[in-house]
């Protein structure tokens, strides 16, 4: 069985609270080197312009590993819905909402029937390694750092089998569709889930665009549990 790898910056579309010790050195501006070009004129004079030497910045490893995926997102034809057509299909094709979402967030509110395992969790142990993420989480003004959840894909295969119809749903979803600003289109938790279900044989597996929030804003069914 393949582990989830670390991917994740500071605020990926899904969470405000989906935090990885990677966005620390995405977060650096790229500084591309500088070159002097000098130029002659006629009379002789001579003046220079200073170039860059890169006409764009360089992706960081959290953008080359998202493109991995996406690649592979594609191939495998995972599709993107929005929230009513995902509703059409709870109600009438059988498709289960799985919500990665971290379980406090999903017992605040969540489709009927939704099954949540959390992609992410928060730091749980108190090694010297995690005592000094938290401290770095910290730094940065994080105080609730995220790891990755490693029994994800044993619990989803304990609730779903591979034949299961799924569509999976973070907060804001993220989206494969490229722009101008992100030619790669977005990554989310909601879009990982998917890959690494795709990635261990799940055959039916769905993406649920403008997420959540966009569930709650359409005014969609939605339950919540007691404490």
């Amino acid at each position: 069985m393949l582990a989830a790898s670390s991917i994740l910056n500071t605020n990926l579309p899904c969470s405000s609270r989906l935090h990885s010790s990677s966005e620390f050195s995405s977060s650096i501006p790229f500084l591309p080197p500088i070159t002097a070009r000098f130029h002659s004129s006629r009379s002789g004079s001579r003046s220079f312009q200073i170039r860059s030497a890169a006409t764009k910045p360089a992706k960081t490893p959290a953008e080359e590993d998202w493109k991995i995926k996406r690649e592979l997102l594609l191939e495998k034809r995972v599709r993107s819905v929005d929230v009513k057509e995902a509703l059409r299909l709870q109600k009438e094709n059988n498709f289960v909402i799985l919500d990665v979402r971290p379980e406090a967030e999903f017992k605040e509110g969540h489709p009927p029937g939704a099954i949540n395992v959390q992609i992410y969790r928060l730091i749980k142990e108190w090694t010297a390694w995690d005592i000094a993420r938290r401290a770095a989480f910290a730094f940065f003004g994080i105080f609730s750092g995220t790891e990755e959840n490693p029994e994800f894909l044993q619990i989803v295969e304990s609730k779903l089998d591979k034949d299961a119809k799924i569509i999976v749903a973070c907060s804001s979803g993220g989206t494969m569709r490229p722009s101008q600003n992100l030619p790669e289109g977005q990554q989310s938790r909601s879009l990982i889930a998917a890959y690494l279900l795709v990635l261990n044989g799940y055959k039916n597996v769905f993406h649920l665009e403008g997420g959540l929030y966009s569930w709650f804003k359409e005014g969609l069914p939605a339950v919540a549990e007691e404490e």
